[in-house]
Order: structure tokens, then C-alpha cells, then sequence
């Protein structure tokens, strides 16, 4: 088994979703007392968030370095980045260690394409919906992405950072983002990225009727499948 190394914090809720969805999904696997072989370095929400606000991104650039060199010191083999959002500078973390990262957008892309898609909706936060860092990634893998209106951008954003972030699930939030779903299908979308972690804890597949990809739990899983294979 190959020891998978995480950088999370961003937030701890999604942090946790994969530390536990890992140790789930090997004891599906394997069964008995079996769990992962996982290192995990966690960094500070609040100072990142600060960053992206001013639009440092070459310093969220150098602290997720950072915190992936010590993933690899610590004797990781590949390493996932527990975030959607600052996948935005993956090629900067990717450059700053010698093990391979598992990049999230190519599992996401290969799940679209396996499953015979090849336009898809995307919620997430606003930078993930507005910036093309993710977007032009899934391209080159023959996958268009469509976003919602950016007037619902802000929404989205806001009900991310102030209700997901925090563990707080409502309904009438459930509503609208389906609403805005919908949106999506009627502009032509096969399917949906669930293209933040914490939006996993709101949207399920049972609430929508276009094929959802959870991309936490892609991710998850194509580790997993690297880890073990």
C-alpha cells in the first residue's frame, strides 16, 4: 500500500471528508482492521482566505509548497490537494515537491468522460466558477464546462463560506442551488460537478435529476485506487 499524503485545511470540514472517506473506502476494499497510510499537513483557513482576498496567489502558491514538502518528508508517495478552489496553483505545489500530484480536474474529467459526457455544469466558489484554471484543465480533456449566471456567483460563494465551511446544512439553501442547477441543465449541461467538498454535504444525487460528479469523492476514490493498486 502506497502512503497517500493530503494537504487540507481548506476548510477542515473538507479535510475531514477525505481523511474519513479514505479510511471508509479502504475498509471497503480490504476489510478487517485495514486503513490508510495517510500524512496529513493542514494550514490556516483564515490566513489563505486573507491571501486569496488580495489576490496573493503566489503566496498561497509557496505556503501549499511548503506544506506538501513536508508531506513529502513525512514519506508520502503521491499527493492530493483537499480543495477545489486552490487547485488554482497546483502547478506551483506540483513544482515544489518530487512525488506526483494526483491533479483533481483529470480525475474528474476521466469520471466525465467514462461515463459518456461531455458537457457539464459546474458549482463551486465564485474563483473556481469564474477563474479558468479548472475549467481550461477539464478542455483539454474534451470536457466543456459551463458555469451559472454570475449573478449567482456571490450566492454560491457566500453559502459556501458562511454555512458549508461551518457544518451548518439548510434547506432553503438546498432549494435555491438546485434552482440554479436547473438553470444549468437548461443551458445544456449532462451532468454536474459537485465541484466543492463542502457542497457534497448539501447537494446528493437523489436531489437533482442530471447525473451528479461529487469530485471529493472521485478524488477519494481515484487515490485509493492508486494506493492500493
Amino acid at each position: 500500500m502506497q502512503t497517500i499524503g493530503l494537504v487540507g485545511g481548506m476548510s477542515w470540514e473538507s479535510s475531514l471528508v477525505y481523511y474519513r472517506d479514505l479510511n471508509l473506502g479502504v475498509q471497503e476494499r480490504l476489510g478487517g482492521l485495514s486503513s490508510p497510510k495517510l500524512v496529513l499537513s493542514t494550514v490556516d483557513f483564515a490566513e489563505l482566505t486573507a491571501l486569496e482576498d488580495a489576490e496573493r496567489w503566489d503566496r498561497i502558491g509557496q505556503l501549499l509548497g511548503e506544506a506538501a514538502q513536508g508531506v513529502e518528508r513525512a514519506g508520502a508517495d503521491f499527493l492530493l490537494l483537499c480543495t477545489t478552489t486552490f487547485h488554482k496553483v497546483a502547478d506551483q505545489v506540483a513544482a515544489a515537491v518530487d512525488i506526483p500530484l494526483l491533479h483533481l480536474a483529470d480525475v474528474v474529467a476521466e469520471a466525465v468522460r467514462a461515463a459518456g459526457t461531455t458537457k457539464v455544469g459546474l458549482i463551486g466558489t465564485a474563483v473556481a466558477m469564474s477563474d479558468p484554471f479548472f475549467i481550461d484543465r477539464m478542455a483539454g480533456h474534451g470536457v466543456e464546462v459551463v458555469v451559472p449566471a454570475p449573478a449567482h456567483h456571490d450566492y454560491l460563494n457566500t453559502a459556501i463560506y458562511d454555512e458549508l465551511v461551518h457544518g451548518h446544512v439548510i434547506d432553503r439553501t438546498r432549494r435555491r442551488v438546485v434552482e440554479i442547477i436547473d438553470e444549468l441543465w437548461d443551458d445544456g449541461a449532462e451532468g454536474i460537478l459537485v465541484g466543492c467538498t463542502e457542497l457534497e454535504l448539501l447537494i446528493r444525487q437523489s436531489d437533482i435529476e442530471l447525473p451528479a460528479f461529487p469530485c471529493t469523492t472521485l478524488h477519494v476514490n481515484a487515490a485509493l485506487d492508486r494506493a492500493l493498486g
